[in-house]
């Protein structure tokens, strides 16, 4: 059979020390008071497949150490790094004194759609992801740069965190 499975020591992957060491891509991922600690756990795995330089896990996010984050993370808790912020708020701020463009991704009467968007090379990107309920705060949304919006064509009006994170930072993905 031409289509066998690929056996894990083939696919090539990185150990935790050299992941870590790699230099910075310009993405960052914000967390804005997920609840689910399994959402927190699969926004670590995504950002470890994309490559993301750091999470920033905002108000009543779960942090690691976390036996749910860890179930669904599958040790990615170990190889992005994070930190945590009360306040959504703080970590925006801090973002954009480093240079970040800040992104909420939330549907606003000017947000812009993900399929026509294309991150600037060279440019630094802070993405935010809003609570399961709520969104992205206003006043976060008010303070970014710029919204984006995944285009969606069935009767849900939303898309679960961790799905939207995979579709969000395939579009911000490493294209060298």
């Amino acid at each position: 059979m031409g289509n066998r499975k690929l056996l894990n020591p083939e696919l090539g992957r990185l150990d935790v020390e050299s992941f870590r060491s790699l230099p910075a891509r310009g993405v960052a991922v914000v967390l804005d008071n997920i609840r689910s600690a399994h959402n927190v756990g699969s926004a670590f795995r995504t950002c470890d497949a994309f490559r993301a330089d750091a999470i920033y896990l905002c108000g009543i996010c779960a942090v690691p150490p976390s036996a749910e984050i860890h179930k669904t993370a599958l040790g990615a808790e170990d190889s992005v790094p994070w930190k945590h912020y009360a306040d959504t708020m703080d970590a925006v701020r801090e973002l954009k004194a480093q240079g970040y463009t800040v992104v909420s991704v939330e549907q606003t009467v000017a947000s812009v759609q993900l399929d026509a968007f294309v991150p600037e090379p060279g440019r630094k990107y802070a993405l935010i992801f809003g609570n399961e309920v709520d969104g992205v705060r206003q006043d976060v949304v008010d303070a970014s740069d710029l919204a984006l919006e995944i285009p969606q064509w069935g009767t849900k009006h939303s898309l679960n965190v961790s799905v939207s994170l995979g579709v969000v930072l395939w579009q911000f993905r490493p294209l060298a």
